[in-house]
């Protein structure tokens, strides 16, 4: 009871901070089905107030511009909605012929590793395409298709409140706290880097989307709508989402053709991601992350763990949000170095030699 001013040494305030924490994100979960759709109304709104500036600027009433995002919004969700339960109903459809087409594709594996004596069996293989277990997993897809779209209503009308309180977001802030210009200026600079980062991550998921579906398209591939909303969707993930959409456009190219179309359909994934992930995305948004590789992917795991897919779409901006709260407390700032990337590291290299010329003067 000696070491520290308040009783507590500090091991045992690590614990309680820790445990803490974990109460915090237990009950995180447990309410995942009420925070979910309202970080994802957060997230819609902060991309889509924008919009709803540009709308009143050019002399629309602010209750209109917010009615003519909603009808926006509605609308796209309503097309991307059906070009899925569209397309999975046509992959259904042409499932048994698949079926068939695969069973040949085995048993050349088959036949091909029985050479290297690497004994498979073919009754194992062609258990795991029982027609029924495909179809209860297609039924329970699109019953989980109707329950994102009702909770999409939900969503979107949290975004129209939302983007109707945010006029008086300023004014509120200035009143709840007192030093309320240090408050607006966090606050902007965050609503400034997600709004960065989602709307540019999501101009371009769409022109990947687009593409990988055109040249499937032209490549003849069957379910080439799919397989672009896929790339679309699965592009907000980070790391893996590339891979995890390629693999069943892969396959399907593999039973539809043969595998050099199928290793066609890779090298088409791997050059848009290359071209989109490694040329295209840096240089649009710069240094937009500020974020570590080992972080980004560690995110990925945690928020997925946390909420489900949608954490997965949202771990970085939420991860983004964090690091910049963590930025503000000078007893937290550590951490948000520890979650920053190389160039913390780049600009601290530059900038001890500049201190020390300055310093020898």
């Amino acid at each position: 009871m000696n070491g520290t001013p308040d009783g507590l040494a500090p091991v045992s305030r690590f614990f309680m901070i820790a445990a803490a924490i974990m109460i915090v994100l237990a009950g995180v979960k447990a309410a995942s089905m009420i925070i979910v759709p309202l970080l994802l109304a957060i997230f819609i709104a902060i991309i889509t107030q924008p919009v709803v500036t540009w709308f009143h600027q050019r002399g629309l009433p602010k209750a209109l511009a917010i009615v003519a995002v909603f009808i926006l919004i509605s609308v796209f969700g309503f097309f991307l909605s059906m070009l899925i339960v569209q397309s999975v109903n046509e992959f259904l459809e042409s499932f048994p012929g698949y079926r068939a087409s695969m069973t040949e594709q085995f048993q050349w594996l088959v036949t091909f590793l029985a050479g290297f004596n690497i004994d498979i069996n073919l009754d194992v293989l062609q258990s795991q395409l029982d027609s029924s277990r495909l179809v209860s997993l297609m039924v329970n897809m699109l019953s989980g298709v109707g329950g994102m779209m009702t909770n999409s209503f939900l969503v979107i009308l949290l975004v129209v409140f939302i983007l109707a309180e945010a006029a008086n977001m300023p004014r509120k802030v200035g009143m709840a706290f007192d030093k309320a210009e240090d408050q607006l200026q966090s606050l902007t600079s965050l609503l400034v880097a997600v709004n960065k980062y989602l709307a540019l991550k999501t101009v371009i998921s769409l022109i990947t989307g687009l593409t990988i579906g055109v040249v499937l398209w032209l490549m003849g591939v069957n379910h080439y709508v799919l397989w672009g909303v896929l790339a679309f969707l699965l592009n907000y993930v980070p790391n893996i989402g590339s891979i995890l959409a390629a693999i069943p456009a892969i396959g399907i190219a593999l039973i539809q053709y043969n595998p050099a179309m199928a290793g066609a359909v890779a090298l088409l994934f791997a050059a848009v991601n290359i071209i989109m992930g490694n040329i295209v995305e840096p240089r649009v948004m710069g240094q937009r992350l500020g974020l570590s590789t080992l972080v980004v992917f560690l995110s990925l795991i945690f928020w997925g763990w946390l909420l489900g897919p949608v954490g997965m779409l949202l771990s970085v901006p939420l991860t983004m949000m964090v690091k910049i709260v963590l930025q503000e407390n000078p007893g937290t700032r550590w951490l948000a170095i520890l979650l920053s990337g190389d160039e913390v590291v780049h600009a601290e290299t530059e900038q001890v030699p500049a201190d020390k010329g300055d310093s020898s003067v």
